[in-house]
């Protein structure tokens, strides 16, 4: 059996995702947005030794981890104390790509091929992107960062690429909306090229591989939203199901 486990390093963000609900509270959790403190991801990690079932492991989740002051430091020491995945089993990474330099990419990615641990040990490193062009971005993520994050996950498959490194897998994530619908098919004709032989996903990615994921909108027109995703997803060929409702129930 396996257990999910989301160790958050911060609830703040630097953007603001109109679909998201970090975006649109001052206080994520009940109190004000914090970061967590070095003991607190220590003692979090060691404890995780007494969890007898497999972790997965997840230093995220409403806020953008990779704001952290201190995250490659939390991150490099993680996977330094999980010789023979004492700790955890899998780890992932979910990021917005806005801060993300190339010397952070080299690290994640020596981390992740390092020796002592199962070789799929760092699954993938999730992207939020949601938009194909600088326009699109800016008004879908509240923030003119587009060709950053662009330039940004581009420079980091590039260094997979020079460095041979099998892991981490990538996923492109992609929020089907009104406001970016319409780009979709640039978006996939974009990245696509970039990935390794990548699968093409409407519901959670599920396969050890690089992955572009169209993603459901959840608001209040949830019938709607899903609908537009149904048909945005079948314009892109996708061999969906008959229906509008494409997700699984577990769905993230």
């Amino acid at each position: 059996m396996s257990i999910h486990i989301n160790l958050e390093l911060t609830d703040h963000c630097n953007i603001k995702c109109g679909m998201c609900s970090q975006s649109m509270r001052d206080d994520a959790h009940g109190s004000p947005k914090k970061f967590m403190e070095w003991d607190t991801w220590r003692h979090a990690l060691h404890g995780l030794a007494d969890v007898e079932d497999d972790v997965h492991l997840c230093p995220h989740w409403l806020g953008e981890p990779t704001i952290h002051p201190d995250f490659d430091k939390f991150i490099e020491y993680a996977f330094a104390i999980n010789m023979g995945n004492r700790l955890f089993r899998e780890f992932k990474l979910h990021t917005n790509a806005v801060v993300f330099s190339q010397a952070r990419s080299k690290l994640l990615i020596r981390l992740a091929n390092a020796s002592g641990q199962a070789e799929d040990t760092f699954q993938f490193i999730h992207f939020s992107v949601d938009a194909h062009s600088p326009e699109v971005y800016a008004k879908v993520k509240g923030a003119p960062r587009g060709m950053q994050v662009r330039n940004n996950i581009e420079n980091f498959l590039a260094i997979r690429d020079a460095l041979d490194s099998p892991w981490p897998k990538v996923t492109l994530a992609y929020v089907v909306q009104p406001g970016n619908a319409h780009e979709a098919a640039d978006f996939l004709a974009h990245w696509a090229p970039l990935l390794r032989n990548p699968a093409l996903s409407y519901d959670w990615p599920s396969q050890q591989r690089d992955t572009i994921y169209f993603r459901p909108l959840n608001c209040g027109d949830q019938a709607e939203a899903d609908r537009l995703h149904a048909d945005t997803c079948r314009a892109l060929g996708m061999d969906v199901p008959d229906g509008d409702r494409l997700r699984a129930a577990e769905s993230f």
